[in-house]
């Protein structure tokens, strides 16, 4: 059997490095991830960590915002693919009940959510995801008809990471008592002289 281009072997090594370094951060913390730790757990010598990583912080990053870049691309198309802004609304609560807020996932969220405190370079990049999806939220609302399409997009993501965060803590934590809120969250409706109630 021919042996794989030289590329093709980096790229897997890469991909292999990145998928422990996202499992790792939820298991250990971002700053218990040790590019001895990391090697071991992907099966690679500690020197190819540096070798395709400019740090072990660089690819600590690119493993953060590589699971939550899709992530947050298909709730946010989730959200634009709804009939109506209420409806994407209850979809995303609905779609959060697939996080334990204890899982891989929700656990890397939180470590890079925690890290970016310190760490200017992740802050931005996480900035920058998270303002494209709050673009997103308010594209949809304001094509909708809602009066505060921006306010209510950040009204709305605020709710969606606090079921994550205390769903950590509550296991028992339902999403379903929530949807009415959620609902009526984004629904714009005005009262008989204009204001949004």
């Amino acid at each position: 059997m021919a042996q794989r281009p030289a590329a093709e072997r980096g790229g897997a090594v890469r991909e292999r490095l990145l998928a422990s370094a996202r499992v790792l951060i939820g298991e250990l913390g971002w700053n218990g991830v040790s590019t001895r730790v990391l090697a071991q757990r992907a099966e690679v010598r500690p020197g190819l960590v540096h070798y395709h990583f400019a740090s072990l912080p660089a690819l600590l990053r690119q493993a953060a915002l590589g699971t939550m870049r899709p992530m947050l691309d298909e709730a946010a198309a989730l959200f634009a693919a709804a009939a109506t802004p209420a409806d994407g609304a209850e979809a995303l609560l609905r779609h959060l009940d697939r996080y334990s807020g204890r899982d891989p996932a929700s656990l890397l969220v939180a470590e890079a959510y925690l890290t970016a405190t310190r760490d200017e370079e992740l802050r931005g990049a996480l900035a920058e995801l998270v303002a494209a999806f709050h673009g997103r939220l308010t594209d949809s609302l304001a094509r909708a008809g809602h009066p505060t399409p921006e306010a209510a997009a950040t009204a709305l993501m605020t709710v969606l990471d606090g079921f994550v965060l205390h769903r950590g803590l509550n296991s028992e934590l339902a999403c379903a008592p929530l949807v009415p809120l959620v609902r009526s969250l984004v629904e714009g409706r005005t009262g008989p002289e204009g204001e949004h109630r």
